[in-house]
């Protein structure tokens, strides 16, 4: 069996890989410095063809069209939710789809603990104000400007108990926060009220995945529920939350703060009131 791998490939699970078969290694995407190289669908077919490939496993490399009209195997998608793979497509043509769920969770709750930590000290405009040198600016000492919470002792509330949530449940609580979890799919989380929980924490971080149930799940009227001076965390998708009621719940001072690994389009406009 032939194996193109398009996605970077590391770990124990490689030599597991390279046991069933030759793996020939193409990632997309390597140094930071070095150009991507994604595929189309009609270039990916080509060099599954050109190489006659069994099996591919994608990243980022879209997994459709003529893809799907070659023999394979196999599809491997080293993503939670295989965005990049026509899975109905795939379903019909009797193509098995793998996934890869929780892959990264430790490192999305370590950003998750890292964007907490930036927004309630000051982390970003006070790197900006040393290289400007405003230090001082305005007549004022840093310590006016950046006294940040003592997360200990404070309550955040994990909206969705997945992997990632998981991972972020015992990091939070190695902070010393008291941490609350809402998830209707989860046995252990400690809440079954997501508004009432949403009026009881300091700090809201977000963690489910995006279903047609969730989408927007944070509404403005939900932003209203949370305590003045709430910390809004987001290391999932920016489909869960309302970005114009998120937008006004900063700009009216009720939230606190805000950190997003994620935009819709992967861009916030330089334009945005967030911007």
């Amino acid at each position: 069996m032939k194996i193109l791998a398009t996605a970077p490939l590391r770990g124990p699970g490689l030599a597991v890989l390279r046991s069933l078969g030759e793996v020939v290694e193409e990632p997309w995407i390597t140094g930071p410095a070095e150009p991507m190289k994604l595929l189309g669908d009609d270039a990916l077919a080509a060099r599954l063809s050109e190489l006659g490939a069994d099996v591919v496993i994608a990243e980022a490399d879209p997994v459709k069209g003529a893809v799907l009209d070659l023999p394979l195997v196999a599809i491997g998608s080293t993503r939670g939710d295989p965005t990049n793979v026509d899975v109905p497509g795939a379903t019909a043509r009797g193509i098995p789809v793998l996934r890869a769920p929780g892959r990264n969770a430790d490192g999305v709750a370590e950003l998750a603990v890292a964007l907490l930590l930036a927004c309630t000290r000051g982390v970003v405009p006070a790197d900006r104000d040393v290289r400007d040198g405003g230090v001082f600016r305005d007549g004022t000492i840093p310590y006016q400007r950046f006294r940040g919470w003592q997360l200990a002792g404070r309550t955040v509330g994990l909206v969705g108990l997945g992997a990632v949530g998981r991972a972020a449940r015992w990091r939070y609580e190695g902070l010393g926060l008291q941490v609350r979890s809402y998830d209707p799919f989860a046995d252990d989380a400690t809440d079954d009220d997501l508004d009432q929980m949403l009026g009881e924490v300091d700090v809201v971080s977000m963690h489910a995945a995006v279903t047609p149930e969730t989408v927007g799940l944070l509404s403005p009227e939900r932003f209203a529920r949370m305590r003045e001076g709430t910390v809004y965390v987001n290391t999932a998708r920016a489909a869960l939350h309302d970005l114009d009621g998120l937008t006004a719940a900063l700009a009216s001072g009720h939230l606190a703060a805000a950190a997003l690994d994620h935009f819709e389009g992967e861009v916030l406009p330089v334009d945005h009131p967030l911007a």
